[in-house]
């Protein structure tokens, strides 16, 4: 905690120490709801947990907003400022136990198969460096920040204060990846057996992007509807948000492309991607961050997504070759930048009318409708 520079603070390494080992733990039996194609269950027990953590969070920071600390006296419970942030890292670890709990009885009965072991650390050693340099690649930079720009401590955190929240907007084009990546993982496994699986994936490849590059036009060329997500002090730093977009439908490709290497069991070969853009965002950051600050630190990611993704095809093709359209999806990721440019460009000038956002949405209309025409019609044929 001290050269984390919270000293004083130990609690919260133990707080989520605790938070990442329950996690941890159930990452088995949700992969097993996902095999068995069980998606309500999943989504309700993932639903639930999210609930907790916002009831949680309300109860123990209700009594700062209305200032009232001992207004849940009745229960024992008394707000102290100076744990407040501690109060959140709390509502998490119950929201985790509690995960944790539900999964528990069906945890009960365990034995342990050593060959299964032995297959089991063989295929996901290697998946755990590529893990720890997934979390270098989307955490450091904002520990780099701290270090790296040239306020004091307070002011440094502050931009990062920006540069966390501003994120949050990029959030839709999170979840649009990771709703793709619990769906798509069990799909591809399932259609490996398939003689014609190259095609398949090489299809679902595109009309990701199709919908990614949408996603990236609704929400990049909107700055004056998103920006209510953040609190006001935070819109300065609206400019790098198609940036940070851009980046992770790059993270969502290079998750689509690793199928690769998880249908021939060459996850040695695969951390060579993640650590590399691991080591290109480090120095990234460090030569950005000092020029640019914050948007540094956003293109430094930009660039390591990116590079994964080339280093991902290039590497990927010789193992499990799948006929990607490259040129049509570059295709696309130049049209949909060039039109969220555009609609940036009707925003600035024109202002935040009805004229600039009708213009805007026609925009989305023209990319939905060009997309459509080249690829929508031969996908209902499929269908």
């Amino acid at each position: 905690a001290t050269f984390l520079q919270y000293p004083g603070h130990g609690e919260y390494v133990v707080y989520f120490a605790l938070i990442i080992g329950f996690d941890s733990l159930v990452n088995i039996p949700f992969a097993r709801l996902r095999l068995e194609q069980r998606p309500w269950r999943y989504f309700v027990i993932k639903l639930g947990s999210i609930g907790i953590n916002v009831f949680f969070n309300f109860f123990f920071l209700l009594p700062a907003i209305l200032q009232k600390p001992d207004m849940f006296g009745f229960i024992g419970f008394h707000f102290k400022q100076e744990q407040a942030v501690g109060y959140v890292f709390i509502a998490n670890l119950i929201a985790s136990a509690a995960t944790f709990a539900i999964f528990l009885p069906g945890m009960r009965r365990l034995s342990v198969d050593k060959l299964l072991w032995k297959k089991l650390m063989l295929y996901g050693m290697p998946l755990v460096l590529i893990g720890l340099a997934g979390m270098i690649n989307e955490t450091f930079d904002r520990v780099l920040l701290k270090y790296l720009l040239p306020g004091t401590l307070e002011e440094n955190l502050a931009q990062i204060g920006i540069y966390s929240a501003v994120y949050k907007i990029s959030i839709f084009m999170t979840l649009a990846v990771q709703g793709f990546r619990m769906g798509a993982e069990p799909f591809f496994f399932h259609q490996s057996s398939s003689d014609n699986a190259p095609k398949v994936y090489a299809l679902v490849m595109k009309y990701f992007v199709i919908v990614c590059c949408i996603i990236f036009l609704g929400v990049g060329m909107f700055p004056d509807v998103f920006r209510i997500i953040i609190g006001e002090n935070y819109h300065e730093g609206l400019g790098i948000v198609p940036v940070l977009l851009f980046a992770n439908l790059l993270l969502g490709v290079y998750y689509n492309q690793s199928v690769w290497y998880k249908l021939t069991d060459k996850t040695l070969y695969a951390t060579i991607i993640p650590v590399a853009g691991a080591v290109l965002s480090i120095v990234a950051n460090i030569i950005l961050i000092p020029i640019a600050g914050y948007e540094g630190a956003a293109w430094s990611r930009l660039l390591c997504y990116a590079s994964m993704v080339i280093l991902s095809h290039m590497i990927g093709q010789k193992y499990y070759h799948v006929p990607y359209n490259v040129r049509k999806i570059l295709a696309y990721f130049a049209i949909s930048i060039v039109l969220c440019l555009a609609g940036l460009w009707l925003h600035d000038g024109l202002g935040e009318g009805s004229t600039s956002f009708a213009l805007r949405l026609g925009l989305i209309a023209l990319f939905t409708g060009f997309a459509w025409w080249l690829d929508g019609r031969s996908l209902l044929r499929r269908s």
